[in-house]
């Protein structure tokens, strides 16, 4: 079998190598072709250009299968906690019980936040968006560390960086949340482990004991661990490229939750929720909306289902569909948008019209009607993502820093004005 490619340009043949992963992807290696060629390729949105080699994460869109260092999501989803998750995506195997009880013992101790970045809420308009508070606190974190700056961290400096930046980040969301609704802010309490001291930071009352919903924790388990990492997307690419130029972790996360923002990455599971409104303001009526849903001529389009990578199925929203059903089970909620929502799902796995085109319920669907479900706002949503995706984030900046990639430099094909003068 060829290990090469062949490119001929001009009547020239340049030979490239010709790279396999150890899940059997493809890649033809033209690192060197603008040295040999003088040319670069083109590629709008690097869809089909591989900027790295990851250990990380395994994804194949057509078949369906996700993968963390090897581990099906499925199997993590169901018998890991989030943490050991964690451990697993940013230090490649999964902890032992020891190390995992060290590791959360660690996280335990940083949890609290300068008592001066409270301040920062007063500075912040009354309607700002938690995600612009979660960017620019995150970055503002670099502040506080200054020895984070430092480019050439020794390997127990680095992992102490990495310990506050999850540990902070569950006080951070949670502040965040409590100050939107003007509530006193919730300390973190060490006793509880991480899904449930964020939960006690996000609901708990200070002047009584918290006892969590066990099928509310699991879910957030479940939501968390799904979420943690889904290789070179757009937020993760961010991420390493401007860790790329040698900028402290805080820097590069708060980067990657910017870039997370947008509706057409983190924001869709609230674009979902804010679909399911506009049908239930309209009347209610589902049957009206899948059947704009399926006139190629209507410009309105159903949020929450397919997706740009997975050609066939959503491994997770298999997962969290479930954990869906045991939340509204569990809480025995009332709400008519979650009623329009059960509707839309019914069809979308019955109507041969979606059937088709492989347009199913996707995990940011589910997550949508968990988090409404649990009384968070729309606006939340993409913040509780970013909690979320936060160990893949940093395990790709610790995997690119740890590999000495030089910084990330694109190319681009110049097509303005030309021999312009004053």
């Amino acid at each position: 079998m060829s290990t090469t490619a062949e490119i001929k340009i001009d009547g020239q043949t340049y030979e490239f190598p010709v790279i396999t992963g150890t899940e059997g992807e493809k890649a033809i290696d033209i690192s060197k072709l603008r040295d040999l060629t003088g040319h670069i390729t083109l590629d709008f949105g690097y869809k089909n250009t591989g900027s790295t080699k990851s250990a990380i994460t395994f994804l194949d869109g057509e078949q369906g299968i996700l993968k963390y260092r090897g581990y099906p999501i499925e199997e993590l989803a169901e018998k890991a906690s989030f943490l050991e998750v964690a451990y697993l995506l940013i230090y490649g195997e999964l902890p032992s019980a020891e190390t995992l009880e060290k590791f959360q013992k660690d996280i335990s101790m940083h949890t609290l936040i300068h008592e001066d970045m409270k301040k920062f809420f007063d500075g912040y308009p009354s309607k700002s968006h938690p995600m612009a508070q979660l960017s620019s606190l995150v970055c503002s974190l670099s502040t506080f560390y200054p020895e984070s700056l430092e480019a050439n961290q020794s390997d127990e400096e680095k992992d102490l960086t990495i310990i506050k930046m999850l540990a902070k980040m569950t006080t951070i969301v949670a502040f965040i949340y409590k100050k939107s609704l003007g509530h006193p802010l919730i300390y973190p309490k060490n006793k509880y482990d991480y899904i449930t001291n964020y939960l006690w930071m996000t609901f708990g009352q200070r002047t009584e004991d918290f006892e969590p919903n066990p099928v509310v924790v699991s879910a957030m388990n479940k939501l968390l661990i799904l979420h943690a990492d889904h290789e070179q997307n757009c937020s993760t690419s961010t991420v390493r490229i401007v860790g790329s130029s040698d900028c402290n972790l805080y820097a590069s996360i708060s980067a990657g939750i910017s870039a997370l923002w947008g509706p057409l990455h983190g924001g869709a599971n609230q674009a979902v929720i804010e679909m399911l409104e506009k049908i239930k303001a309209d009347g209610g009526d589902t049957d009206k909306w899948i059947a704009k849903a399926k006139d190629k001529n209507d410009p309105f389009r159903m949020m929450g289902f397919g997706h740009r990578v997975y050609k066939n199925f959503d491994p997770r929203a298999k997962i969290i569909k479930k954990a869906c059903d045991d939340i509204l089970e569990s809480l025995g909620i009332n709400d008519p948008v979650l009623e329009i929502a059960k509707k839309l799902e019914q069809a979308a796995l019955t109507d041969q019209y979606f059937i088709d085109r492989k347009l199913y319920p996707n995990v940011d669907f589910y997550s949508g009607i968990i988090y409404r479900a649990l009384g968070f706002p729309s606006e939340m949503f993409t913040v509780l993502f970013a909690l979320g995706r936060l160990p893949g984030w940093i395990a790709q900046w610790k995997e690119m820093r740890s590999n000495k990639e030089p910084i990330g430099r694109p190319r681009q094909i110049y097509v303005g004005d030309v021999d312009k003068h004053m």
